[in-house]
């Protein structure tokens, strides 16, 4: 073998070896998680980083930001960098280090608690455009930076409505994470939708402090289904602990964050679904063509039912969900997608009777992320912080 030959074999180990070092490295750093790039980032394409909190096969929350990256991946000129089971905490942003090491110049930060991270992020690195995934934020934005979310509460409601009419004990229950502004309007949100189909429904809360933990999930269904409840949903960001657990109890559940019809099976009635492809695709495009700053993206972007761009969807009916109560509900959803229309439209009263919406008015989205009261109908107290 001649000489050129061999330092060209050597060269190739010594990369080889190189790389199994920085890949063991990550596995110890603090957050790394092993952020692994996908696609090629060479010439003119626009590497995307897209970070998740938890598995991307929870048949949830994160499993829905997953299908979005995988999408992103088909533009073309774009590659995309994924990370997952990134707590909340300053893992976040030596993950979104690495991810800029990698030549990441657009990141997606796609948890509620990554807030403050990502914002420090993008003023620290002004040519780096960061997206915080989670909902209407107080103050303003630098040049690279916004956040973006959906109307939740609307498709929430629409499955409170399936919830109401499918109880037989009048008794529906909800396991939610923190009392955060997006939890409260969903709670109430559902609560009022049941209302709309038994009048006589109540909703009853269990708190897990965490966004996914199997064992308090299910100790919160099965002391639910103690009290009779017979229906669940939940703000969770997995799902498949309570559905399995309702589901052992011949419960009927209402989904959230991802169509799990086929993990429930006859026990699902409906739910809600992110699709976050459209709005992703959308601010990448933006971006790309040098239009974000100042754009609607470069600040707190609300998809609604009533702009057609809501990205939490109505997941699929279950098959115990009568022909009147889909067309119930699919009615309750076109008014909803008029302009004005709103699931919070008063007279709406807070559980010690007190006026949350006064008759007549409609609340805004930005009423509705100061709402700090559960409705008349939930039964249940709020933990006084989201600690």
């Amino acid at each position: 073998m001649s000489n050129k030959s061999e330092r060209n074999n050597h060269e190739k180990r010594m990369k080889l070896v190189l790389a199994s070092i920085l890949a063991a490295g990550c596995l110890f750093a603090s957050g790394c998680n092993a952020p692994a790039p996908s696609g090629s980032t060479s010439g003119s394409s626009t590497t995307v980083g897209v970070i998740m909190t938890g598995s991307s096969h929870d048949s949830g929350y994160n499993e829905a930001v997953a299908d979005a990256a995988a999408n992103l991946k088909k533009m073309s000129g774009v590659s995309v960098i994924t990370a997952e089971q990134i707590p909340e905490t300053n893992a976040v942003t030596d993950t979104m280090q690495q991810m800029a090491d990698q030549g990441a110049t657009i990141i997606f930060a796609t948890s509620y608690g990554y807030f403050k991270y990502a914002l420090a992020f993008a003023k620290k690195h002004p040519d780096i455009t960061v997206l915080h995934q989670g909902g209407y934020q107080d103050g303003t934005f630098p040049a690279n930076f916004g956040t973006y979310w959906g109307a939740a509460y609307e498709p929430v409601a629409l499955g409170g409505m399936a919830a109401g009419k499918a109880t037989k004990t009048n008794k529906l229950g909800f396991v939610y994470a923190f009392p955060i502004a997006q939890s409260i309007a969903n709670i109430d949100a559902f609560q009022l939708g049941a209302a709309m189909t038994n009048p006589d429904a109540k909703t009853y809360l269990v708190n897990t402090s965490s966004w996914c933990d199997p064992v308090k999930q299910k100790e919160a269904v099965n002391a639910l289904s103690a009290q009779g409840v017979d229906v669940f949903s939940q703000h969770q960001d997995c799902q498949t602990t309570v559905i399995q657990t309702a589901k052992a109890k011949n419960a009927k559940v209402v989904g959230y964050h991802y169509d799990a019809s086929e993990l429930a099976g006859s026990s699902w009635l409906t739910g809600s679904a992110w699709n976050w492809t459209p709005v992703m695709k959308s601010i990448v495009t933006t971006i790309k063509q040098g239009k974000f700053k100042g754009s609607k993206y470069n600040a707190n972007w609300i998809g609604t039912f009533a702009n057609g761009d809501n990205p939490l969807e109505l997941a699929s009916f279950g098959s115990s969900v009568d022909s009147g109560t889909r067309s119930a509900i699919k009615t309750e959803q076109k008014k909803l997608s008029e302009k004005g229309a709103s699931v919070f439209t008063g007279p709406i009263y807070c559980q010690d009777g007190t006026e949350l919406v006064k008759a007549g008015e409609v609340a805004t989205y930005e009423d509705v992320n100061n709402f700090s009261c559960l409705v008349k109908g939930v039964v249940g107290t709020l933990p006084s912080t989201s600690d």
